[in-house]
């Protein structure tokens, strides 16, 4: 008789090398491969909560099918209601197809208990935030993904684009200057230099504005949008 532990049946152990072999097929590129095997194991064992996710992962992340993976997120949830990953991989799901309040809401699940993603669930959060207009909330979480990964480029000018939508413009300023300075090294980022020099207009700092036009153009590479290379040269007219 199988045993079984909060409602689901114990981890058969010839599971874990068949989940390794669809592994490999994913990320060897061979899909539809991956694909069948995990049919087949999700009808072997349906009550697996594991194999559950890996089928919406397969159908998710390697088969860009968001919408196919969230029936497989529900049964896992069905059986692990406070199951993180599950939670984790629906939100995403959600989040793709635009469902962003309902991606909110598993994230708020998440953060609710103890996730150890927590740089990912911020990140995240604050992505389908940002789209439902509530930037103050998104604010927030890019502020907790910073204390995660502090200094961070990348998420330093999310915060900043986030709060110069709350008027916080000196504020943002600062912390795309605090970005370019950590990617010291790097490529420069003309964009990032185009939403400081816009930031530096609006504050009235024209001299600092134009240099940032100067040096995101500058730092064009070939296959930039056409949107950015427009709007540094509007910048640089506009502050001429």
């Amino acid at each position: 008789m199988t045993q079984e532990r909060n409602g689901r049946e114990a981890w058969p152990p010839e599971l874990t090398e068949l989940l390794r072999k669809v592994d490999r097929l994913r990320r060897g590129g061979r899909y539809e491969e991956a694909l069948a095997r995990m049919r087949a194991l999700t009808e072997s064992y349906p009550r697996q909560v594991r194999v559950l996710l890996e089928m919406g992962m397969t159908l998710a992340i390697w088969g860009g099918q968001p919408a196919e993976a969230l029936p497989w997120y529900e049964r896992a949830l069905a059986l692990a209601p406070g199951h993180a990953s599950g939670h984790l991989h629906r939100a995403l799901a959600l989040a793709r197809l635009g469902r962003h309040a309902e991606a909110v809401a598993d994230f708020d699940a998440l953060a609710a208990g103890e996730f150890r993603k927590a740089l990912v669930l911020y990140m995240r959060r604050a992505e389908s935030l940002e789209v439902l207009g509530r930037d103050e909330d998104a604010e927030r979480d890019w502020t907790r993904a910073l204390d995660e990964d502090a200094g961070n480029p990348w998420l330093l000018h999310r915060r900043a684009l986030a709060r110069a939508r709350l008027g916080r413009t000196r504020e943002a300023v600062e912390d795309m200057t605090r970005a370019l300075a950590a990617a010291e090294g790097e490529p420069v980022d003309a964009e990032l230099l185009r939403d400081r020099g816009e930031l530096r207009a609006r504050l009235g700092d024209v001299e600092g504005a134009r240099a940032d036009f100067e040096a995101g153009r500058a730092a064009l590479r070939e296959g930039d949008p056409a949107e950015l290379v427009e709007a540094l040269r509007r910048g640089l007219g506009e502050t001429a």
